[in-house]
Order: structure tokens, then C-alpha cells, then sequence
């Protein structure tokens, strides 16, 4: 008898029994399936596909590249870029640098890149995107902007989004179509080897003194333009010759001459101990290269009428690095909107930025002295190993304070050769001892103390009227600086302090905010300008017939003191023609009318 057919009482057979419980836990199990499915649908938490980021392969970029590759960089003002422009292209890179990032790039940057970010990533890496879709819309070849464009940028590694901004260039570029396009790090990138001859882009000396030399000029150069726009007499002027002067720089970094040590000459120099450091290094700090332009630059610039009694609160700009420094959508162009609503904007250097980088590096060196005694858990180091570390340790500190003091000469250099003008880099010990009380200055990540620092500086020296601190919506380290601020507002009474946070969106409401405590800077600003008029003895009218009559005191140069307890430049400006006044006999009308 068959065992799959019934016997005669229609008893069905243990195997046959079997097979059916086991069709109906199949068509249980499908029933479970689509209903698990159907609910999912309902409650879009379907499982799909993820297709994880990974990051893509790229071609090396190589020294025989270099005459037709064009490297891209962008994120710093156009006055900065220019001259970092004209710094590469003078040791024999085609360089190219990325417009100002405005809303659409921050709309791309959305488009293409991941939730979450901030608006830096999405402003600086959509612009990338942008910048290479105007290349293709010009009739470049897709293939060719992948093989003959590279992006050069910073990377680093910390408590902020910013570590993830190679990950998002690279996924944007993917998303938009052009996955294989390279991105270049500068903490990944090269060194200061000549024997790294093979690589793209040769991080040597002359690489790095010439973009220090074009940030200097740059921060120079663009807080010269800020000091000197709100008083200009003919609207635009300023503009104009800063146009004029940056091309004077730009010209003068692409044909500065470094000597090449990859030639027979150079081979043989280069034997000798420290010899390409020691000449460049002489050359740099003892070298007049760059001061014909300054004087051709001054010159420019003092040809400019100003007329320095008009009453402008000043309001200095702190906050995350990138949101304080851009000129477009990415902090909703507040330097225009401040001068339009009648303020003088004191920008911040990226000066200040490199010098507290390195005072950083020097605690980090002094936190870790002394950690490396044990070799493991149960042996020391010898007096010989604890020696090398001290020396070591000896080591770094000098080179990271040699690197400051030469740094801050520098840049005292160029700003001595335009009259003092810019404001000088300010100490960073200082600022650390006046921020640490509010916010420990071990706590890394974006500015660090440098905000809750910059801010009592200002206010307490009666540098500014206001502090503006603008940042990324979001951004962790400013969300704690913002923080401490009222703590801090709370101990400095006199602060005018105001944080705006920056998106791609919200110009309206963030500007109506900042005209709210511009109102009561300029009231603070009024205020000081009335009692140093009321202290003069002269009318407004007065001083500015004396003005008049005076060629030098029209001129950005013409030195302005600083006076304990006086912030303006106006208020500063009357009090110092005042003293002119009284030393040539000059009496007020309303004296001798009397009399």
C-alpha cells in the first residue's frame, strides 16, 4: 500500500499527516509575512535597501599632472583667495578659486549631501557642486572636470561636523554625478620633504610661505577696506582702489622668485645642514620683497577722502570660524547690512585662528609631559628614555613658540608698513586668562575660548560698542559659547552682546534682531560722541571747518588716538582735532560771543 493514499477507514498515514501541518505553517508564515509587510507600509517603516557610503577610489594626483590640472579652493573672502591665488600660481600650479557660495549652493549641498549638517558643510560643499556644474554648462566635458580639476581643502578631526566634511564633498560628488572627482586634504597631503617630488601638489616651504605670506596680506588688506568704507566720502571708492591694491599683491606673489633647491645647485646647497630652511627663513624675515607693494598699496589707499567725524558705533564680528569670515548668503551678508545700517565692522584676522592654534598645540605638548614613564604596566623607563622625552618635549616647545614669535613679527611687519591701521593679533595668553574663568580653555572644538575671549577683550579695552558672534545653526562648540555669554554679559554690564545663528534661510528675522542691538550700540556710541564733543568746547561745525582746511586729517593714515573709556573713531577723531585747535589759538565762537 502507497503511504501518500488513504487506507479504507480513510485514515490518513503519519507521512501524509506530516506534509499538511507543514503546508499550513508555510501558509501561516506567508500570512504573517504580508501582514507584517502591509502594517510596515502603513507606517513607512519599510526595510529597504541601504546602500552605504563608502568612500570612492580615486586617481593620485602626480607632479606630471600639473601643467594641466587645475586645482580649486574657495571659503575665505575673495580678497583672501585672490592672493592665495597668486601665491600658488607663482610656484607653477593652475589655480582657480570658487565664487562666494550663495543660497542656490546652499540648496544643492541639501540636495546632494546628508541630513543634518550645517550650514557651512552644506554652503561650502554646494558650492563645489555648483562650481563644477557651471564648468560642464561652459561646454567642459564631464570626464575631462574629473580628470583635470582637483579640490584642495582643509580636514581635521574633532568634536564638530567639520571632520565630516571630506565625507560629505566626496558623497555630494557622487550624487551629483561627478563620483571620482578628487578631493585633496591638507592634513593628509604631503609634507615638507623635497623627496615627496612625485606628488601633485608639494607641501614644501615655498608652498606654505607663500600662503602665509597671501593670508597676512589678505587680513591686512580687508580690515584696511572695513576701516576705511564707512567714512569714505565718494561712495565706492574704497571698493575700487581695493580692487586695485589686491591686484598690486596678486601680481607680486605669482612672480616672487623662491630658489630651487631641486636644481644641481640647489642639490649640492642642499647637503648642507638645514640649508634650504636657513636661506628661506633669512629671506622671509630679513627680505624687502613685498614692502615696494605695500608702499604703492598705502599710497593708494590714503588717496581716499574720509571724513572721520561721523558718528559710527563699532561693532566686532566673532563666532565660528567660517560664518564670521564669509561675504554672501552663508551669514546673511551682514558686513554690507551693518555698514548700510550706518556701523563700522571690525573683522577678525585668520590670523588670530593660526595663532591659537599653535599656543593650542603648546598645551597640548605641556598636558602630555611626563604621561610616558612606563614602558608597560610593570617597568619605567630608564633616566636615558625619560631624558629623550624631556628633551622632546623641549623640542616642540621651542619650535611652537619660535613659530609664533615669527608669525606675530610678521604680520606686526605688514601692519607697521600701513600705519598701524589693522588692529594688532592680540595675545593669546590673554585671551585665555579672561575667557577661562567662564569657559575652560581645555575644552576644544570650533573657536574654543576664543569666542567668550575676543568678547571681554573688546568690551573691556572700549574697542567696539557691540559684539556680534555669528554661527551655523547648530554648531556645538558656539551653542556652548553662547552659554557662557550670559554669564559673561551678566559680569561685564556694558556688553552689547548678540549671537545670531546663520542658516540658508531667515535673512529678515536675523537682520531685525541685529538692528534691535545696533539701536542701543548707537545710542551707546551717541551718547560718547556728545560727551567728548560737549568736552572739546567746540561745535561739530567748528571742527569740521578746521578739517577742512587740513589735507592730512581727510586721509585713511592720519593717526587717530585711542583714549581710555572712548570706543568710536569719530569721538576719538574730534578730541584729537580739538587739542589741534587749542594748541594753534584756536577759540570757539561760542566763547568769545561771551565774552
Amino acid at each position: 500500500m502507497e503511504t501518500n493514499t488513504l487506507n479504507p477507514v480513510g485514515i490518513k498515514m503519519p507521512d501524509e499527516m506530516q506534509k499538511d501541518q507543514t503546508n499550513k505553517e508555510q501558509l501561516i508564515q506567508q500570512m504573517l509575512l504580508e501582514e507584517k509587510k502591509r502594517l510596515e507600509a502603513e507606517y513607512g517603516v519599510e526595510n529597504k535597501k541601504i546602500d552605504h557610503f563608502k568612500r570612492p577610489f580615486e586617481k593620485a594626483f602626480t607632479k606630471d599632472q600639473r601643467g594641466d590640472t587645475t586645482i580649486l579652493f574657495g571659503g575665505l573672502t575673495w580678497k583672501h583667495e585672490k592672493l592665495i591665488k597668486g601665491a600658488l600660481e607663482g610656484i607653477g600650479y593652475k589655480t582657480e578659486y570658487v565664487s562666494t557660495a550663495d543660497k542656490k549652493a546652499f540648496q544643492l549641498g541639501k540636495e546632494y549631501g546628508n541630513n543634518g549638517q550645517c550650514n557651512p558643510t552644506y554652503f561650502t560643499v554646494g558650492n563645489l557642486v555648483q562650481h563644477l556644474q557651471g564648468l560642464e554648462a561652459s561646454g567642459i566635458p564631464k570626464q575631462e572636470i574629473i580628470d583635470k580639476y582637483v579640490f584642495f581643502t582643509a580636514g581635521a578631526c574633532g568634536p564638530c561636523r567639520f571632520g565630516m566634511y571630506e565625507a560629505e564633498y566626496r558623497l555630494a560628488l557622487r550624487n551629483s554625478g561627478y563620483d571620482g572627482f578628487r578631493v585633496l586634504l591638507f592634513q593628509q597631503t604631503g609634507g615638507l620633504s623635497q623627496q615627496e617630488a612625485e606628488a601633485g601638489l608639494e607641501m614644501n616651504l615655498d608652498f606654505f610661505l607663500g600662503i602665509i605670506n597671501a593670508l597676512m596680506l589678505g587680513d591686512i588688506i580687508n580690515e584696511i577696506g572695513y576701516n576705511i568704507r564707512p567714512y569714505e566720502v565718494n561712495e565706492g571708492e574704497t571698493n575700487k582702489v581695493m580692487d586695485e591694491v589686491i591686484n598690486i599683491f596678486y601680481e607680486k606673489l605669482k612672480s616672487k622668485k623662491y630658489f630651487d633647491f631641486n636644481s644641481r645647485m640647489g642639490k649640492i646647497l642642499q647637503k648642507l645642514p638645514a640649508s634650504e630652511y636657513l636661506t628661506k627663513f633669512i629671506d622671509q624675515v630679513l627680505g624687502d620683497y613685498y614692502m615696494e607693494a605695500v608702499d604703492k598699496a598705502k599710497e593708494k589707499f590714503n588717496s581716499i577722502k574720509v571724513d572721520r567725524t561721523r558718528l559710527k558705533p563699532i561693532v566686532k564680528v566673532t563666532g565660528e570660524f567660517w560664518a564670521q569670515t564669509t561675504e554672501g548668503d552663508g551669514n546673511f551678508n551682514m558686513f554690507p547690512f551693518l555698514e548700510r545700517e550706518g556701523a563700522q565692522v571690525l573683522v577678525e584676522p585668520i590670523a588670530t585662528w593660526i595663532m591659537y592654534m599653535l599656543h593650542q598645540a603648546k598645551s597640548v605638548n605641556d598636558d602630555e609631559k611626563g604621561l610616558n614613564v612606563y614602558k608597560d604596566l610593570d617597568s619605567k623607563l630608564s633616566f636615558k628614555e625619560k631624558l629623550g622625552l624631556a628633551k622632546a618635549h623641549k623640542s616642540n616647545y621651542t619650535i611652537l613658540t619660535l613659530a609664533e614669535k615669527i608669525f606675530e613679527r610678521e604680520y606686526n611687519r605688514y601692519r607697521k608698513a600701513f600705519g598701524e591701521m589693522p588692529h594688532e593679533l592680540v595675545d593669546q595668553k590673554v585671551l585665555k586668562e579672561l575667557a577661562h574663568p567662564f569657559y575652560h580653555s581645555r575644552v576644544e572644538g570650533g573657536e574654543g575660548h576664543l569666542e567668550v575671549g575676543k568678547s571681554i577683550y573688546y568690551t573691556v579695552n572700549e574697542l567696539c560698542h557691540m559684539v556680534l558672534s555669528l554661527k551655523p545653526f547648530g554648531c556645538m562648540p558656539s551653542t556652548q559659547s553662547d552659554g557662557v555669554q550670559s554669564a559673561v554679559s551678566n559680569h561685564y554690564k556694558n556688553m552689547i552682546f548678540l549671537p545670531i545663528e546663520t542658516s540658508g534661510e531667515g535673512d529678515v528675522n536675523a537682520h531685525s534682531r541685529v538692528q534691535m542691538a545696533l539701536g542701543e550700540a548707537k545710542a551707546k556710541a551717541k551718547a560718547e560722541f556728545s560727551d567728548c564733543l560737549d568736552k572739546t568746547g567746540y561745535s561739530l561745525e567748528e571742527i569740521k571747518a578746521y578739517v577742512e582746511t587740513h589735507d592730512e586729517l581727510q586721509r585713511p593714515f592720519h593717526h587717530i588716538s585711542h583714549r581710555k573709556g572712548v570706543a568710536g573713531m569719530g569721538a576719538n577723531f574730534i578730541l584729537d582735532v580739538a587739542e589741534m585747535m587749542k594748541k594753534e589759538g584756536i577759540k570757539s565762537v561760542m566763547s568769545v560771543l561771551s565774552v
